[in-house]
């Protein structure tokens, strides 16, 4: 029954990579055409999280009229949507078309730390289009290796398929939980990396440890990069991306510092934010909304948690 079930999961992960394939073939510009499509349906006849999109985005931005919170929720469902068939190209898109369409501004003095032989912590955040910040192996030397830290879909087939996709340009997927046995393997072997956090996420509960004024919230986040980055000594940076317009995206990295282990506890964590909430400000239907991120409360946290000798436990 098992080799049954593999066997069904292989034919569907390779039925599903073959259609992905093929629709990656089409040009943006038609991809776009479908995109336009996918929004009214998920704007207007499906309403994909509206309430609590709606709910976010109001929360963040109450100096916001309700016409403007409604202008950016129209504006979030199209990014969304171009989000999705700019994932389905990344594909089959080539070197000079991914480095024409996502440029990394910056990079000089990073692959100057990098050259220097000293490793990189890279902030990144749930941005459109972040799919398309795996091909930064594309600017930075060979011999550099690039890894992203990801948290594995609860799907197996669909985490296959976006694995693959994400490490098309030779950026490597790293499981959360794998990550200092990643950063140890390529220590071992000399290598310099440049390691993407997707830090924006929401922490479990026994993992909150800080809390930071974000959008209008008081928020708790996670602080893994921080703490890795001053355990392994890496250089911190920043990665801002904007849209120039539809297709077309720049990511600007801002270095914090080289010498993160100086640097009292949380402040990485908390100029990550600050400089997330200005690239948020800018371009506010870019974020990804659609997500319950202020669901955890300090007061609730206070109620069911303690914290003993740096760990958070539950109160008995």
């Amino acid at each position: 029954m098992r080799i049954i079930n593999t066997m069904l999961r292989n034919l569907t992960y390779y039925a599903l990579l073959a259609v992905w394939y093929l629709l990656s073939l089409l040009p943006l510009r038609v991809l776009y055409v479908l995109s336009d499509f996918f929004y009214l349906l998920l704007a207007y006849v499906v309403k994909y999280r509206k309430r609590t999109i709606l709910s976010n985005i109001s929360s963040a931005f109450p100096e916001k009229t309700s016409d403007e919170h409604r202008a950016i929720v129209r504006k979030f469902y199209s990014a969304f949507c171009d989000y999705i068939v700019e994932t389905i190209k990344l594909m089959t898109m080539s070197r000079k078309q991914m480095m024409r369409r996502m440029r990394f501004d910056g990079m000089e003095e990073i692959n100057q730390i990098l050259a220097e032989g000293q490793s990189v912590a890279l902030y990144l955040s749930h941005t459109f289009n972040w799919e398309w910040i795996s091909s930064v192996p594309l600017w930075v030397p060979d011999e550099v290796v690039c890894g992203e830290i990801y948290h594995p879909l609860e799907n197996e087939i669909f985490d296959r398929l976006f694995l693959k996709v994400r490490q098309k340009n030779m950026a490597h997927g790293v499981a959360m939980n794998d990550t200092l046995r990643k950063i140890a393997q390529w220590k071992s072997e000399k290598r310099t990396y440049v390691m993407g956090y997707l830090s924006d996420q929401k922490p479990h509960w026994h993992n909150i440890h800080h809390w930071v004024d974000f959008l209008n919230h008081d928020t708790p986040v996670l602080t893994g990069a921080e703490r890795i980055a001053k355990a392994t000594n890496e250089a911190v940076a920043y990665g801002d991306i904007y849209r120039e317009r539809r297709g077309h995206y720049v990511c600007t990295i801002k270095l914090m510092t080289r010498e993160v282990k100086d640097i009292p506890n949380w402040e990485v964590t908390d100029w990550y934010y600050k400089e997330l909430e200005k690239t948020i400000r800018r371009q506010p239907e870019m974020w990804l909304w659609s997500h319950k991120r202020w669901k955890r409360t300090r007061e609730e946290f206070n109620r069911r948690f303690k914290v003993e000798n740096g760990k958070v436990v539950d109160r008995e």
